[in-house]
């Protein structure tokens, strides 16, 4: 499993803007302060693991071993050799912060920034997929996106990664939601 670490995130204020839909009301001072705090709070990791696909049959592939259960997903795979199974998270600060402000609208410009920093990182990560291993096209699916590849896939997916939450501190609860929240497989 490789590890990136220290990644830095560079809010993208003006998409946090137009979600909060900042840019019609005018107060943006005070979100742009949680905005600059919130970047302090950011911990950015990503692990993933080059693998290839061993075998396909009809609705599952097996990758190292471990078989991924879902018709689609094995569609999508059909002519594809080799994938590369990723977490992602901005670790648990910025959401411990959140849930310590009694303010509502706070917890959910904290939410909304978390939304954004996560999918920037998920974006760097693809990022140096395709300049490490010279990748033209790349897709991607998340086990609980579809009632094809249901949330519980989640520990399979995380089997084949190895120690990840000894690497990045990600982790399964007993429903195989990540902790922290703010993760992306």
């Amino acid at each position: 499993m490789e590890i990136l670490e220290y990644i830095h995130v560079n809010l993208d204020v003006e998409a946090i803007e137009r979600m909060l839909h900042m840019e019609k009301r005018g107060d943006w001072s005070q979100v742009q302060t949680l905005v600059e705090y919130a970047q302090s709070l950011i911990t950015a990791r990503a692990a993933y693991k080059v693998c290839y696909i061993e075998s396909k049959i009809e609705d599952a592939i097996t990758i190292d071993g471990t078989s991924l259960k879902s018709r689609v997903l094995r569609k999508n795979l059909d002519t594809v050799e080799r994938v590369f199974p990723y977490v992602v998270t901005i670790g648990d600060k910025l959401e411990k912060k959140a849930r310590a402000y009694d303010d509502l609208l706070k917890q959910y410009y904290f939410d909304t920034i978390g939304n954004v920093a996560l999918t920037t990182v998920q974006e760097y990560l693809k990022d140096q997929l395709r300049s490490r291993y010279a990748l033209d096209g790349m897709s991607y699916m998340n086990p609980g996106s579809l009632e094809d590849w249901p949330i519980e896939e989640q520990n399979p997916l995380f089997s084949i990664l190895g120690d990840v939450e000894g690497s990045i501190s990600v982790r399964l609860n007993e429903n195989f939601l990540m902790i922290p929240n703010k993760s992306l497989s």
